[in-house]
């Protein structure tokens, strides 16, 4: 693949959210809570949780996650409180949005006028470009899978240069969501998250802001091998999208 190449996809712009986190001090504990959207209903909120990592866990758009539980400040989200995982009886839209994927919009579609405005970095534009987040051939593509590792894995060399696949904030970095590893999780504008996986070194903290192709990780082995992977996985308004549809 080529690393170098860029294209631009028409994305939606949207309104972002903060992260929020706990009060409690130290690393967030491993919990195995898996991910996508399952049956349970409710989720009681532990130490070093954030909305983030809460949302992206249970298969959930952050922003329906914050509004069914009438979160607002940072301050509001406490170890020990009980969050609801389902949208309010009688919030059919939000039912709807919860229950079936996020259509993927169309790859590769022509570039905007370049005289529109190409404020693209600022907060609620979708990125107007991605990269590959690494140099290597993609070994496994993108499968919907009930284990909530919904993305494609990479391979490449242990400790060699994971990078942005676009600007954005880093709104996790931590091994505290199990089958991931060592994990980096970026907030774009357009409602995107991207996910970089199987890490053997973190190099950027929560709250940093990283401009595409900036190095944000080392590569490290896949779980329970000894084989250099990065996992890498790109998700719109909580739903699971193939990261090759994006990249060039």
């Amino acid at each position: 693949m080529d690393f170098g190449r860029l294209w631009t996809p028409l994305l939606l712009p949207f309104t972002a959210l903060l992260v929020i986190g706990c009060a409690a001090d130290g690393p967030a504990p491993v919990r195995d809570i898996g991910g996508g959207v399952r049956g349970d209903a409710h989720y009681e909120v532990q130490s070093g949780d954030t909305l983030y990592g809460i949302a992206w866990d249970h298969g959930l758009d952050h922003n329906d996650l914050a509004a069914w539980n009438d979160i607002d400040s940072p301050d509001q989200l406490r170890t020990g409180q009980e969050l609801r995982l389902r949208p309010p009886s009688g919030d059919t839209a939000r039912e709807a949005r919860a229950a079936d994927p996020a259509p993927s919009p169309s790859p590769r579609q022509e570039e905007p006028d370049p005289s529109a405005d190409d404020e693209r970095v600022a907060e609620g534009d979708a990125p107007g470009e991605w990269i590959w987040p690494t140099d290597g051939d993609v070994v496994e593509g993108f499968v919907r899978r009930d284990d909530g590792k919904q993305g494609i894995n990479i391979d490449g060399s242990v400790g060699q240069d994971v990078v942005a696949a676009a600007a954005g904030r880093v709104v996790y970095s931590g091994s505290g969501l199990v089958g991931y590893g060592n994990l980096i999780v970026l907030k774009h504008g357009g409602d995107y998250l991207s996910a970089y996986g199987y890490n053997s070194r973190l190099l950027v903290e929560e709250g940093d802001e990283v401009e595409a192709g900036d190095v944000i990780a080392e590569m490290g082995n896949a779980r329970g091998s000894s084989e250099a992977r990065l996992h890498f996985e790109l998700r719109r308004a909580g739903q699971a999208v193939d990261p090759e549809d994006y990249l060039p």
